[in-house]
């Protein structure tokens, strides 16, 4: 099936695109939710009066969401949790959890849809995407820590062992 794409849908496609997908994804999601309209022989005219408008509302988005993807690139998440031995979470940190942790630092609204990661279940460092818009992808630090420890940054870690290495062999 041949669709015509009204808005912009992540990973398919900008608005005034003509794209062939699936017949049930196009009739069952994109049609309803108003992504897009079924492609006709008319379609190339429509299509590039959408392209036009849909590029300037993306311009004047980008230009508003650009301070709020400054803020986000910067901001680094702590989670202390509890975790077995081996790293494993008792649990996991949710895209939700993630959320509601940058509405309470930061007072910025986010939907847990634009956050582009599957639950973490371990401990460690990671690099989650918030899709704003198709241009604007900041990626915010997420740190998942043991309860009751304190975190060191791996940066942090690589200069305390450099400098244990060379103490000694200036006692030497």
């Amino acid at each position: 099936m041949k669709v015509l794409l009204i808005k912009d849908v992540y990973k398919l496609g900008r608005a005034g695109d003509i794209k062939k997908v699936a017949n049930g994804y196009g009739r069952n999601y994109l049609i309803p939710q108003g992504f897009a309209i079924p492609a006709t022989e008319n379609s190339a005219k429509v299509a590039e009066a959408i392209a036009k408008k849909a590029t300037e509302r993306r311009a004047a988005l980008n230009e508003e969401l650009k301070s709020v993807a400054e803020v986000l690139g910067s901001l680094e998440l702590y989670f202390p949790v509890k975790a077995g031995e081996t790293g494993k979470l008792y649990g996991s940190v949710s895209a939700q959890n993630i959320v509601d942790r940058i509405k309470e630092e930061k007072g910025i609204e986010v939907d847990r849809h634009q956050l582009v990661t599957e639950p973490i279940r371990n401990i460690g460092d990671y690099m989650v995407p918030v899709s704003l818009t198709l241009d604007l992808i900041p990626e915010i630090r997420v740190v998942v820590h043991r309860e009751g420890e304190v975190f060191k940054p791996a940066e942090v870690e690589e200069v305390a062992e450099t400098e244990e290495e060379t103490e000694p062999t200036a006692e030497n």
